[in-house]
């Protein structure tokens, strides 16, 4: 039964595919391309035998492809379509799909450095709770005010590379609050490593891994034990030197349209917990006065990177 399924799945999709790409082929002219418009050009947009050449696969292929016939694509074949077509990020996954391959995300587009107001309002928001934006690599896009009162950002920058990890590994105390790094440190690699898959030989992932590796002893041992985990709520115990020591869970968030980052946010995880976060949040100086040193800083900003792919 399940056969006969995915079978009728494949052919209702094999027309859309095709219907796909002819309507994708005709809204792109030989201007777009770059080729010279030519005589006697009857066909709206490309050519088959054009989008064949400039995506460097057979005219035969590609026009079986086109006509929906069962034949077998893999990724790197329909990124080259996709580039050819000029296919935005939603059309290139719909492809995927139409043709039947996992979608990956194109590896060629830059992690980004910052996020809009959109996401930044969002963990706004979430204050008193403190939040913030990781991409896979833990590089920090973006706090709240309460994340702040936490994790003492403005040292953080001051150490020179708002990165989890980095800070984690490197950075002295009371920059890095966590409690039970021996715990910790191991899962937060492991799901380093699980992001690292779709990263390997990128300039700037393996720039990361081998000066961090170069950095700390602890964490290139840990990353060579090759473990992979993925990221999942977890309660972690963070010393704040001003109230104590705090439980809280941690939550992922996956944020549409930015696949490799997601916020991640912290609630406390008992009653105790509540009562001191509440007391850091009391310590948080009024808005508009001086931001230097804990237990916090005041106003919204996502940080930034430069143009080497490290922190400033």
């Amino acid at each position: 039964m399940g056969d006969v399924t995915t079978m009728g799945t494949t052919q209702r999709r094999r027309p859309e595919l095709a219907a796909f790409l002819r309507g994708r082929r005709a809204r792109v002219t030989p201007a777009d391309v770059g080729m010279p418009p030519g005589l006697r050009r009857r066909t709206p947009g490309l050519r088959r035998e054009e989008v064949a050449q400039l995506s460097g696969v057979g005219v035969t292929w590609y026009t079986w492809l086109e006509q929906g016939r069962p034949i077998n694509a893999s990724g790197h074949v329909l990124d080259a379509v996709a580039r050819t077509l000029r296919l935005d990020k939603a059309e290139r996954e719909h492809l995927y799909h139409l043709a039947e391959v996992p979608y990956e995300p194109d590896r060629r587009a830059a992690s980004p450095a910052a996020v809009g107001p959109e996401i930044q309002g969002i963990i706004d928001a979430l204050d008193p709770h403190p939040a913030v934006v990781y991409n896979e690599r833990y590089d920090i896009l973006a706090t709240n005010p309460a994340y702040r009162d936490l994790f003492f950002v403005p040292q953080l920058e001051a150490f020179g590379v708002p990165n989890v990890l980095w800070t984690l590994f490197i950075a002295p105390d009371p920059v890095c609050p966590l409690v039970f790094r021996d715990e910790e440190l191991p899962v937060m690699v492991a799901t380093l490593r699980s992001s690292y898959g779709r990263h390997v030989g990128e300039p700037a992932w393996e720039e990361f891994i081998r000066r961090l590796s170069a950095a700390s002893a602890h964490f290139a041992e840990l990353w060579e034990s090759g473990d992979v985990a993925p990221p999942g709520p977890r309660v972690k115990t963070f010393r704040h030197e001003a109230v104590g020591e705090l439980r809280m869970t941690s939550v992922s968030l996956s944020i549409n349209g930015m696949p490799e980052c997601r916020i991640v946010a912290y609630t406390p995880d008992d009653e105790e917990s509540r009562r001191r976060a509440a007391e850091l949040r009391a310590l948080r100086p009024p808005e508009g006065e001086g931001t230097e040193g804990p237990p916090g800083t005041q106003g919204s900003r996502p940080l930034t990177r430069t143009g080497s792919g490290l922190w400033s």
